[in-house]
C-alpha cells in the first residue's frame, strides 16, 4: 500500500534549514512512496517549494508534488502536482505539461469526474474523523466508492493509527495520504 505523506506548517516550520532538516528525518523514518508539499500561507513558497523537491529527491523511491501550481510543478522538477477540487478544470493543462496529477475529492462523483478528466489519481476523504473536515465517510463509504471507480484512490482524513492503516490496507485502496500519521 502506498504512503502519502503531506506537509503541514504546524509540523515542519517556515524557516528553510529547519524545515529541510524536519522532512529529511521524517522522509527517512516513514519511507512515503509520495510527498506533497502543502502550505496556504508561507510567504516564501516557491523557496521553500524547491527546498522540498531537493530533499525529496534525495531519496529515489518518494514522487514529490506541489499543492495547486502546476507550473511551479514544473519549473522545480516534482513529479507531479496535487490540485484543489476546486481546479478540475486544470487536469488537462497539468497532464499536458508531464506532470503525474493527483486531485483532492470529497464525494464519488468528483472521484468519477477526476477519472474521466484524467487524474492519475484522487485523495478521498474524510474517511475518519478529521479536525474542521466535516462529517467522516466512513470505511463502507470507501469500499463502495472503490467498486465504482478505477483511478487510484488515497484514503485521506483523520489516519493516525496503525490500525486505521491496517483497516484501508483491507480495502482495494491505492494507500492511504496523511498529516499527522507522519509526526
Amino acid at each position: 500500500m502506498k504512503k502519502y505523506l503531506i506537509t503541514s506548517r504546524e509540523f515542519y516550520t517556515d524557516t528553510p534549514a529547519l524545515f529541510r532538516s524536519i522532512l529529511h528525518a521524517q522522509l527517512k523514518k516513514h519511507h512515503p512512496t509520495h510527498a506533497l508539499y502543502r502550505d496556504k500561507s508561507n510567504q516564501n513558497y516557491t523557496l521553500q517549494a524547491a527546498h522540498f523537491v531537493e530533499v525529496c529527491s534525495q531519496f529515489k523511491k518518494i514522487k514529490s508534488f506541489i499543492h495547486q501550481h502546476a507550473d511551479l510543478a514544473k519549473e522545480l522538477g516534482a513529479t507531479g502536482v496535487h490540485l484543489a477540487s476546486s481546479q478540475f478544470g486544470e487536469i488537462e493543462r497539468a497532464k499536458e505539461l508531464g506532470l503525474e496529477v493527483i486531485i483532492s475529492t470529497h464525494t464519488h462523483e468528483e472521484v468519477l469526474q477526476a477519472q474521466k478528466l484524467g487524474a492519475d489519481a484522487v485523495t478521498y476523504g474524510p474517511v475518519f474523523a478529521s479536525p474542521g473536515k466535516g462529517e467522516p465517510k466512513g470505511m463502507d463509504d470507501l469500499r463502495e466508492l472503490l467498486k465504482i471507480c478505477n483511478i487510484k484512490v488515497f484514503a485521506l482524513g483523520g489516519i493516525v493509527t496503525k490500525e486505521q492503516i491496517a483497516m484501508i490496507a483491507q480495502t482495494e485502496a491505492y494507500g492511504f495520504a496523511s498529516i499527522r500519521y507522519f509526526f
